[in-house]
């Protein structure tokens, strides 16, 4: 279904109730649209994601990267 935005400000629980038992619901504001979903709907669409820490663990190795820290001076500031 499609809302004006008035409309779905005035009736959100209704649009959150229609967006769970229908599936999307379009707000328009304008030229623009946006789309209302329940969470289970926008998990199917983006798929599991891992988290960061499974990120780095699985990422790409770092053999051979230089990680060392630069001990070179640091500039002069005037403050």
């Amino acid at each position: 279904m499609e809302w004006k935005l008035a409309d779905a400000k005035n009736r959100l629980s209704e649009l959150v109730n229609r967006a769970m038992d229908e599936g999307p619901q379009w707000i328009r504001r304008r030229n623009d649209a946006f789309v209302v979903v329940s969470e289970r709907e926008y998990q199917k669409l983006v798929g599991e994601r891992p988290t960061l820490k499974q990120s780095i663990l699985n990422g790409p190795s770092l053999d051979g990267v230089d990680l060392d820290r630069d001990q070179s001076p640091m500039r002069d500031v005037e403050l």
